[in-house]
């Protein structure tokens, strides 16, 4: 049975640059890329993450020769999150913002040894808390909202004046962005400093290797009270709604690969927002296992994944294969 003419779709991709044209609005470039980084509170130390083979938790003193080449290849940003011992935690989680928080340290040295590396910092209480939840609580072990966004804020604030050029908070907790937004304006920030929001974060199953990257796992109970159901679509449309209102400047939604028509939606109805998605760690371990075991093809597959994202609406990937990436996109040598 013949093919009518307009349904013939092969003419269009028969080429290696017919199908560049075909994909001109999803390329994978530097500009699409964000690189998430452990930093740990032990300055010379180099820890890798058994959960995820590759990744490592970082001392200040390992950062720069770390990056030096991922900044040549053109590494354009990085999401920090913060590591301390146990020994430093406490309800509050008062060392996510105090004088040996390690982030607070690794910024002023990043806009000092990489001037064009654009700098983001996560935004979270549950690495600094005894309990590894996201926000203050109440004595019943429940979350204690409006304490907690006061927190928040303030650690936002910590890390704007240290020179993040993007905070970015995780926590879920509503209100948040608000919070910060004007405790921006009332120190004068609010023009230096851009909030990305994890505007839809599901309670994902995906996020197993990062708790013991981060050595943030909650210590009871777990975080579906404050992160989405993952089978909702309104309720994520009234998260990113939310946050817009309350003036974020961008948009994440989180995991990846499992919600790409939440990215659609998110998109769709904030088409001037620039839309990130976080390729997460349980993803980056599945590809990694899969590709060590001979199953799939890591380059390919990963491709593939990263144009879906990008086809979903993505602007920026956040994900560990980044330096992977870049070494994919170097121009090959013809000889």
């Amino acid at each position: 049975m013949a093919v009518e003419i307009k349904h013939i779709l092969h003419s269009g991709i028969f080429h290696p640059l017919l199908r560049q044209w075909q994909s001109r609005n999803v390329e994978i470039t530097a500009n699409n890329l964000m690189y998430p980084i452990f930093i740990l509170d032990s300055p010379d130390a180099k820890e890798e993450i058994t959960s995820m083979p590759g990744i490592y938790r970082y001392g200040i003193n390992q950062l720069k020769q770390t990056l030096q080449p991922l900044v040549a290849k053109g590494l354009q940003s990085v999401l920090l999150f913060g590591i301390v011992n146990d020994e430093s935690k406490d309800p509050m989680g008062k060392a996510a913002d105090n004088q040996n928080n390690p982030i607070i340290h690794a910024v002023p040295l990043l806009r000092k040894w990489f001037p064009n590396l654009v700098i983001a910092c996560d935004v979270c209480l549950c690495p600094y808390t005894t309990h590894g939840h996201c926000g203050i609580l109440k004595e019943d072990g429940t979350i204690n909202n409006n304490a907690s966004i006061i927190r928040i804020a303030e650690i936002a604030m910590s890390y704007a004046k240290a020179g993040a050029h993007v905070v970015a908070p995780s926590d879920m907790m509503d209100g948040r962005i608000k919070a910060i937004k004007e405790a921006l304006v009332n120190e004068g920030l609010s023009n230096q400093v851009a909030v990305l929001s994890y505007a839809v974060k599901f309670a994902s199953g995906f996020y197993g290797p990062f708790r013991n990257a981060s050595k943030s796992a909650p210590k009871f109970g777990d975080r579906s009270c404050y992160q989405l159901p993952p089978g909702s679509t309104g309720l994520a449309a009234r998260a990113a709604a939310r946050d817009v209102s309350e003036g974020a400047d961008m948009l994440m939604v989180k995991p990846g690969l499992a919600y790409l028509d939440i990215v659609r939606q998110t998109k769709d109805s904030f088409p001037e927002y620039p839309m990130f998605v976080y390729q997460v760690s349980g993803e980056y371990a599945m590809l990694h296992h899969g590709a060590k075991n001979g199953a799939i093809n890591l380059e390919k597959v990963l491709k593939e994944i990263l144009l879906s994202m990008r086809r979903a609406g993505a602007d920026c990937i956040i994900t560990y294969f980044t330096p992977f990436i870049l070494d994919i996109l170097q121009p090959k040598s013809k000889y």
